[in-house]
């Protein structure tokens, strides 16, 4: 791969579950061997960057969140060995490699713990935070708290409470411990010595614990993501540093700021955009996005639709929390915290459209985009497994047993096998094979994306058209050769026909409006006045080409290079 220090400016990210993903060895679990047997299906979907979930040893409370083992691969997913094989095998087909680095907490089943709640003189007593009352930091919220009732856990061995923001199985690591955060540091190096491209760092806000504050956000957790920061560029210059922190945007501003992270997910957006769809009316998007501050241009937001957690409503207000949930999730079962536990396609109805709408908006918004996987053949959900496992199970790759995942007799969860979004319907093999399937259709939008540079690293206005069912904003972008693109994305997030009357277009008079996503060639812009009709959840990315240079272009079919 050529040396590109912002190379995340322009990617397409896919996160992928390894235990969900293809299982190589036949024990009904995803592992390292399957993600090497499918690694050329990463290449034709063209993405550029996995983001591997938790992998390594753990009981399983929290999906690998609750780790037990900072240096090792749970045996389910195989060895070290197949761990490098898998990301020498992503490296040499031009696909980088991002893990999980969950930082915050361990498993209760971490040697570490184990040792800290032996006794009250243990060694690594001071490794993780107790106290002998649970009236500590009483301003700090509950996470989870469909299953908390405390961010403190009564521990009968050396009768002391333990500090967790988390699952009680998952107890708080101390950053105030010199030992702990060197310990941490040392664990960045070992996997970075093993070939990957950085690290989604876990639950970023909450490292350390003050008193009279709410524990998020302290000044001594931004002194520590420095250091993070200087040991993993000092070695590493190209490897990133992801900020999962669900706050606002000018919450995250400081962690994009002075030296610590690469990018940041923007969590508030992703729920507007679902607003936006139903309510057939721009405002929450728009409202958002002015709500968000310029970062640094070094620096990138990370965009997406949905993950392996519930579609978090932290971000929203109580009344639009409640909204949400009479609109997506009627029924409690859909319900996890605050948030909601569906997949995206059952979210919007399985209704190919929106599916196909919302895509075209997150890629053209400033932001990386993240794919989560299953999401680009509309897998379904299974709202009676636990926590959020039902937004976890197997890929469906064809209609044989298990959807082809694995030969096992049975798998860590059931494949999904109701009569919509069943393997025998939904399944890569089925969808490879048809030109109009969802599938194909967001690989189209994949390789015109990743040739837009204007899409990933140009300016944003938001344009306000009249009509409030049409969301409209401009990306322009000017190489380093002089060469100047405009893209004006349009977007209809209501289900009839609608009329968009765009002004103020001084600066595109004499230019021809062509569809990068249809190869469709619209009517010149000859006055600062321009109209378009929009079919139903119909989103257009309009180059903007001077008359006479049209045909010089390629089509959005020829932009791709094969990898």
């Amino acid at each position: 791969m050529q040396t590109n220090p912002l190379w995340f400016k322009d990617a397409i990210f896919y996160e992928l579950n390894v235990r969900a993903f293809a299982d190589g060895n036949g024990d009904g679990h995803g592992d390292f061997i399957g993600l090497t047997q499918r690694v050329d299906y990463l290449v034709d979907l063209g993405v550029d960057c996995v983001w591997l979930l938790p992998f390594y040893p753990s009981p399983l409370r929290d999906d690998g969140y609750d780790v037990s083992d900072y240096r090792n691969i749970a045996p389910l997913f195989g060895t070290l060995d197949d761990f490098k094989t898998a990301v020498e095998a992503l490296h040499q087909r031009g696909i980088r490699v991002i893990i999980d680095l969950v930082i915050n907490h361990t498993s209760e089943q971490h040697p570490w713990f184990i040792e800290s709640r032996s006794s009250l003189d243990n060694p690594k007593r001071n490794w993780y935070v107790w106290s002998d009352t649970d009236q500590k930091y009483q301003e700090t919220r509950i996470i989870f708290l469909d299953t908390e009732g405390s961010n403190w856990t009564f521990d009968p061995i050396t009768r002391e409470y333990y500090w967790h923001r988390f699952y009680r199985e998952q107890p708080d690591l101390n950053f105030d411990n010199p030992e702990v955060q060197e310990e941490l540091l040392d664990v960045m190096r070992f996997w970075l010595r093993l070939g990957i491209d950085g690290f989604r760092v876990d639950a970023v806000p909450y490292l350390f614990e003050r008193e009279g504050t709410n524990c998020e956000n302290l000044s001594e957790t931004h002194e520590y993501i420095r250091r993070m920061r200087a040991t993993i560029k000092a070695e590493y210059p190209e490897c990133i540093l992801l900020a999962e922190a669900n706050q606002w945007p000018q919450e995250l501003i400081p962690y994009l700021e002075d030296d610590e992270f690469d990018m940041a997910f923007h969590f508030p957006l992703m729920p507007r955009l679902f607003m936006g769809v139903r309510k057939e009316d721009r405002a929450d998007i728009v409202h958002i996005l002015e709500q968000t501050p310029a970062i640094p241009e070094r620096t990138q937001w990370c965009v997406f639709l949905r993950n392996h957690d519930e579609l978090t409503l932290e971000m929203v207000t109580e009344e639009q929390r409640q909204w949400m949930w009479q609109e997506y999730a009627p029924e409690t079962r859909m319900r996890l915290n605050l948030g909601i536990r569906r997949r995206l396609a059952p979210l919007l109805e399985n209704h190919k459209g929106k599916i196909l709408l919302l895509h075209a908006i997150m890629f053209g918004l400033p932001g990386s985009p993240i794919l989560y996987y299953g999401d680009e053949i509309g897998m379904g959900d299974n709202i009676w497994l636990r926590d959020r496992n039902g937004v976890r199970t197997p890929m469906q790759w064809d209609s044989s047993a298990h959807a082809g995942f694995s030969t096992a007799e049975s798998t860590y969860e059931p494949v999904i096998d109701d009569p919509v979004y069943g393997y025998h319907r939904v399944n890569v093999e089925t969808q490879a094979s048809d030109p109009d399937s969802l599938l194909n259709m967001l690989r189209h939008y994949i390789r015109v994306r990743r040739n837009q540079p204007a899409l990933g690293r140009g300016s944003f206005k938001m344009i306000h058209p009249e009509n409030q069912s049409v969301f409209a904003f401009e990306r322009y972008y000017e190489d380093p050769s002089g060469h100047q693109t405009r893209v004006l994305v349009v977007a209809n997030l209501s289900g009839s026909q609608q009329q968009v009357v765009l002004t103020d277009l001084e600066n595109c008079l004499g230019t021809t409006p062509y569809d990068l996503l249809t190869d469709a060639v619209f009517e010149p812009i000859q006055t600062t006045i321009y109209t378009i009709d929009l079919e139903p959840y119909r989103c257009l990315w309009l180059q903007l080409h001077v008359e006479g240079d049209l045909m010089k272009e390629a089509t959005s079919e020829n932009l791709y290079e094969n990898r």
